[in-house]
């Protein structure tokens, strides 16, 4: 039986996690929500690792608010960097594996085909820059690490583009979506089951990876697919919009290459696919 430690529990990916432990019945999870472990309080942390044995860390929590980076920059690096380097410090005196999550964001867009680990980083927004630091802060403490950088993540739980459009649609808006932004939507859940999925198969990989979804697609597509495949198309009027002016500046192609990580997990679905999938079973 392998212990694993969920922090953010209760966040999107966290949630996620949550909801698939059932089939991982040789994996035994610990879960903490924000208020249950801020890992950004270093005394709290110290205390749980002194007071439990773990096998694996799943750091899920995160700030993931771009806009609001931009004016909260203090508190992005202290929770998506700081705080991650200092669970990575635990983490390497206790011996657990740490597994944690970046973003698109730490690349800037100037590429027109998928970005590979190994590809020069050079985020153009504070997100970005905050993340980044945060995958350098674990890398040079801990030996025993896996970083997924992921994109346009989303799922049933929480805030994020896929329920706001859901519930657009139900307040029949008119909506004005970018198409110069270039991406993958992401399904949080395929994400977890992923990482589960290496932690059971016993997968001695560390380093960077990057998951997200095959395929790639602007906002619009994302929303127009949503709409689409949900029945709800005519509920809305949908237009697309070459600039959406917002505070936090973003790369216009973020695609990610997946083939290191597909070589290492194993395969990964189509972003329309999964889409369709977590519309059948929640709408």
């Amino acid at each position: 039986m392998k212990n694993i430690l969920v922090t953010g529990a209760n966040g999107q990916l966290g949630s996620c996690f949550r909801k698939h432990r059932k089939k991982y019945s040789n994996l035994s999870f610990d879960f903490k929500s924000s208020r249950e472990l801020d890992i950004s309080n270093f005394a709290e942390v110290d205390r749980l690792f002194s007071s439990q044995s773990y096998d694996f860390c799943i750091n899920a929590a995160a700030y993931t608010n771009v806009e609001e980076a931009e004016s909260e920059k203090e508190k992005a690096f202290q929770i998506n960097a700081e705080a991650p380097g200092k669970l990575a410090e635990v983490c390497a005196a206790k011996q657990v594996k740490m597994i944690h999550f970046s973003t698109d964001y730490v690349f800037d867009g100037s590429k027109t085909e998928p970005y590979l680990e190994t590809d020069e980083v050079n985020p153009i927004n504070i997100y970005g820059a905050s993340k980044l630091a945060g995958e350098r802060q674990i890398t040079e403490v801990i030996d025993e690490h896996l970083i997924f950088r992921t994109s346009w993540l989303y799922s049933e739980f929480g805030h994020n583009f896929f329920c706001t459009i859901l519930k657009k649609a139900a307040e029949k808006a008119s909506l004005n979506i970018t198409t110069t932004q270039l991406g993958t939507p992401t399904n949080a859940n395929d994400l977890a089951k992923y990482v589960l999925d290496g932690i059971q198969k016993d997968s001695s990989a560390t380093g960077i990876y990057h998951f997200s979804n095959l395929g790639q697609a602007s906002w619009y597509d994302f929303a127009e697919e949503i709409l689409n495949y949900s029945g709800k198309i005519d509920q809305v009027v949908l237009n697309k919009t070459g600039f959406f002016k917002t505070l936090a500046q973003r790369p216009e192609y973020s695609v990610l290459s997946k083939e290191k990580a597909i070589q290492e997990f194993g395969e990964i679905r189509d972003w329309r696919n999964s889409l369709r999938d977590l519309i059948d079973e929640v709408v």
